[in-house]
């Protein structure tokens, strides 16, 4: 298949929102695709691909950004950034879905290293959940917060804990529940380990020097397909 270039022969789209070239690496990378492969995909010369990659003002025409799109199995507001504020699960329902239950093994592989999760904690007015960026260390979870925060409502309570990945462009995804009891890390030189091996700063920011970890007791998770 010959590469394609870019031309002028695309209908000049606005300019994408938010850091195209991130969306594009990120994508790429949960596809498993290298730079060849998803440029061969897409119809382009790799060149140009990485040039989009690296660029953070590069504004490719809306043709460009369809095929990229079907490419790499997403929708052009997913990787311009117009999605970013709206739920996920807002596409139709596939027609014929197929619900499995995950093993303990995919679970904790799907869980990976680090990212961003939702934990359920109880507090005076009801159950809250709130999300935290975390990292999975010596098999537990575990996370960063402030002393008071609600994240730390975990502390020497049994907790849940949640993790998903929804693909709304083919109505499919999985989730992944942990449940286990939180403790605080008290001991200072496991808390400079964490520190070491975590992958994930909070977002939010500030003092969270609260470092909270969650044993994984039980684990479940399960996964729609087409």
């Amino acid at each position: 298949m010959p590469e394609r270039t870019q031309t002028n022969t695309d209908t000049p789209a606005e300019r994408p929102l938010g850091d195209l070239g991130r969306r594009l690496a990120t994508r790429r990378a949960q596809l498993g695709l290298t730079l060849p492969e998803a440029a061969t995909r897409a119809d382009m010369a790799t060149s140009y691909l990485k040039h989009l990659e690296e660029h953070p003002g590069a504004a490719p025409g809306r043709g460009t950004l369809l095929h990229l799109a079907d490419a790499l199995e997403t929708t052009v507001p997913e990787l311009a950034g117009g999605a970013v504020d709206l739920p996920p699960g807002l596409e139709q329902a596939a027609g014929r879905p197929e619900f499995t239950k995950l093993s303990t093994d995919e679970c904790r592989s799907l869980l990976g290293t680090h990212g961003v999760g939702r934990i359920a904690v109880s507090t005076g007015s009801g159950p809250v959940v709130v999300p935290v960026n975390y990292s999975v260390v010596d098999g537990a979870i575990v996370f960063r917060t402030a002393p008071g925060a609600t994240p730390s409502l975990a502390v020497g309570h049994r907790v849940a804990f949640e993790v998903d990945r929804i693909d709304d462009a083919f109505s499919r995804g999985w989730s992944v529940l942990v449940q286990g009891r939180g403790r605080a890390v008290t001991d200072p030189d496991e808390a400079r380990r964490l520190a070491d091996s975590a992958h994930s700063r909070p977002w939010a920011g500030g003092e969270r020097e609260l470092w909270v970890r969650i044993d994984m007791q039980a684990v479940t998770g399960r996964r729609i397909t087409v």
